[in-house]
């Protein structure tokens, strides 16, 4: 399928010099390239202790008795996202799907893990359309039609099979205690499933889950999930098709199928996770090791580095340093909206958009002290972003990374549970450009690039991440649904900037996505001083609660220390060394 753009006028200038200049300018580098910075930190034998930051304690702690038991980083992730998927369902879980940036200490081999959802082939965009042409929400987030096909378990067996140490059974096992033997649900879970206690009761398998004897579960009371159990136990026993084979992928079909849906055995057995070359690019004398598409975090992210290389953002006050990073983000989610989708499905202009000459052009855009409001690019409209999903990074003894974001989409994905496995389905398809030039529940909107088509996998902002310095290594990422891009940016920066991994994740936050205009701002990201100075710029601020649950490790390279740290606007979190 080729993808055709119609570039919008008031660009053109910027986009006409890229073309002009850029010349095959890489859009990621091989998935066996070794930055000069990875070789740095290969060239050790490793810090001899590992690190997990993670948003759940439980996790956390899984990772590292996966760890202590003779696994590895890759190991460390499948029982931290397993354990995730039975203590946090509200943001991830065996029912959705996840992205992840590797490095290998071995052999310096950088490499992007791709197991996004995918529509199932009988998806069709009428079913997402109300009488009126209108989106139909309800349909888009709730409910079998929400769900793409996971990819998270295959996932999961990947890691195993081409980069763990362990069986993937040994890796799964924490997990399969907790679901079994129970836990306390946190404040998080718990406000979750009375938010959408609503959605819960339409479906029985969803209410024998969330709603035990038909009533909300009480703070301190043990929950089990025996159903999650038996599933994680043949997806380790029989691997890949413990999952998309046999018992499970049966029970699955059936539930979709009498809820209304349209999955198939066909869907389950063809889902395959994808190996991609990561996008690689330089600032600031750091390398930045982020995902390509189907994710739009990495190309927008490298985007507004682009742009800000070309500033000197130290010698700023925090108006102006601000104002051009917040101009920087508008242009990259306005191209964000018009290019991207899944580069099997696509083309995309991935060498211009990469391109530093295409960032220069953009730049000759931007006014020094005033902002340029986005009805001057194409106009459109959108919603609040959300702050959904959830991130962890790992790093182990011998140096092996791991930054992986997991997602079910909204809280509790589609709210529905297929009887019988446990598993909660994801609610992905609202990812799409279901109507196009339409705002999704993120606010986020979407073109050609990004529609719905049997075995695509829908856009993501999901955007882990690994920053390779001289002296110092950095892993990041985060949820928060659109603002998941800007919160990775500000976090790289800060980490060149020389903070700490606590530093880095609680850090306040300032996100701009072009639509809608607006900066959402978290209470106290900026002084008074620096509030009018942007106001008299231009700009409109919306304070915000927090958002985002960043999970983060540094490791320095000069004395081999490890720091761990998960985002305290989180309780529950952990980022622990050991």
């Amino acid at each position: 399928m080729r993808f055709l753009v119609k570039l919008p006028a008031l660009r053109a200038r910027a986009v006409l010099l890229g073309l002009l200049l850029v010349s095959g300018a890489a859009c990621a580098d091989s998935p066996r390239t070794v930055p000069a910075a990875a070789k740095a930190a290969t060239a050790q034998k490793g810090p001899g202790k590992a690190a997990i930051a993670s948003a759940n304690f439980h996790a956390t702690e899984a990772g590292l008795e996966v760890i202590a038991k003779g696994g590895n980083a890759f190991d460390a992730a499948i029982a931290v996202a397993a354990t995730l998927s039975v203590v946090e369902p509200e943001s991830s879980g065996i029912g959705g799907g996840f992205m992840a940036v590797l490095h290998r200490a071995a052999d310096g081999k950088q490499i992007f893990i791709d197991a996004r959802e995918t529509a199932p082939a009988a998806v069709n965009a009428k079913d997402y359309l109300a009488a009126d042409g209108s989106p139909n929400r309800d349909a888009a987030l709730n409910g079998p039609l929400s769900a793409g096909i996971p990819g998270e378990p295959a996932g999961l067996a990947w890691l195993a099979k081409h980069y763990g140490k362990l069986p993937l059974k040994e890796s799964l096992a924490p997990a399969v205690r907790i679901a079994r033997d129970g836990f306390e649900p946190d404040s998080r879970l718990l406000n979750a499933i009375e938010e959408r206690q609503k959605d819960i009761q339409r479906w029985p398998a969803s209410v024998a889950k969330f709603l035990p004897g038909g009533k909300l579960p009480a703070k301190g009371e043990t929950w089990r999930d025996p159903g999650q159990a038996r599933t994680l136990e043949l997806l380790g026993e029989q691997g890949h098709d413990g999952f998309y084979r046999g018992e499970v992928a049966q029970k699955l079909v059936a539930a979709v199928q009498a809820a209304g849906g349209h999955w198939t055995a066909k869907d389950l057995e063809s889902y395959q996770v994808k190996e991609r070359a990561p996008i690689v690019v330089d600032y600031r004398g750091y390398r930045i090791v982020t995902a390509p598409p189907p994710s739009s975090g990495g190309v927008a992210v490298a985007e507004i580095l682009n742009i800000l290389s070309g500033f000197d953002l130290t010698k700023l006050d925090d108006a102006h340093r601000t104002h051009l990073v917040i101009e920087a983000m508008r242009r990259a989610f306005r191209d964000h909206n018009d290019y991207l989708g899944d580069p099997d499905f696509v083309k995309m202009p991935l060498d211009m958009l990469l391109s530093p000459y295409y960032a220069a052009g953009l730049r000759q855009t931007i006014l020094p002290d005033k902002a340029t409001p986005s009805a001057m690019l194409p106009a459109s409209t959108g919603v609040d972003p959300g702050m959904h999903t959830t991130h962890f990074s790992v790093i182990d003894r011998e140096g092996n990374i791991v930054s992986i974001t997991l997602t079910v989409n909204y809280t509790l994905g589609s709210t529905f549970v297929a009887d019988g496995t446990g598993v909660l389905l994801n609610d992905e398809m609202d990812d799409f450009a279901l109507v196009p030039d339409k705002p999704n529940v993120y606010g986020l909107l979407g073109s050609a690039a990004n529609a719905p088509a049997p075995g695509k996998r829908m856009l993501s902002s999901m955007t882990p991440s690994i920053v390779f310095g001289a002296d110092r290594v950095g892993v990041i990422g985060s949820p928060g649904g659109s603002t998941i891009i800007t919160q990775v940016l500000e976090g790289i920066m800060a980490f060149i900037d020389g903070k700490d991994a606590l530093g880095i994740a609680g850090q306040k936050r300032f996100h701009h996505q072009y639509m809608p205009d607006r900066v959402d701002v978290e209470d106290g990201a900026f002084d008074a001083a620096t509030t009018d100075a942007l106001a008299r710029m231009g700009y409109t601020l919306k304070q915000r609660s927090p958002w985002g649950y960043m999970n983060v490790v540094t490791w320095d390279l000069k004395n081999g220390r490890l720091d761990a740290a998960s985002d305290p606007r989180r309780p529950s979190g952990l980022g622990k060394v050991q």
